[in-house]
């Protein structure tokens, strides 16, 4: 379990955009996998989006298709999810994660982050608020 650090949520209108930044202090590995998940009041925990550092490839859950971009600053170890046309079932308690020993086709086929949703609260951090307002 690697330390995280979230950041940049805040309450938007809909077709609006915001930033979200992560950064994983604890990653000590060359390669890792690096993701977003969110959770709505009342439902699971969900996959995002998330990338394998170091190629940076990308896996996008079909909800945020060509709205959302996760982008790596690997000197940094950190990870940003760029969401726009924000919708009102975007609102959620957004989480980062870090895995250093995820598998890379498993990082870039989604099944990680799919998994990893199920993991229960005591492997995630404080989370941050994005609330879209209709």
């Amino acid at each position: 379990q690697v330390q995280v650090v979230e950041s940049g949520g805040g309450s938007v209108e809909a077709g609006g955009s915001l930033r979200l930044s992560c950064v994983a202090p604890g990653v000590t590995s060359s390669s890792y996998c690096m993701g977003w998940f969110r959770q709505a009041p009342g439902k699971q925990r969900e996959a995002v989006a998330n990338a394998y550092v170091p190629d940076g490839r990308t896996y996008y859950a079909d909800s945020v298709k060509g709205r959302f971009t996760v982008s790596q600053d690997n000197g940094k170890n950190t990870l940003s999810l760029q969401m726009t046309a924000l919708k009102s079932e975007d609102t959620g308690m957004y989480y980062c994660a870090a895995d250093q020993a995820a598998l890379a086709d498993d990082c870039y086929s989604g099944s990680w982050s799919h998994l990893y949703a199920l993991y229960d609260d005591d492997y995630w951090g404080q989370g941050t608020q994005v609330t879209v307002s209709s």
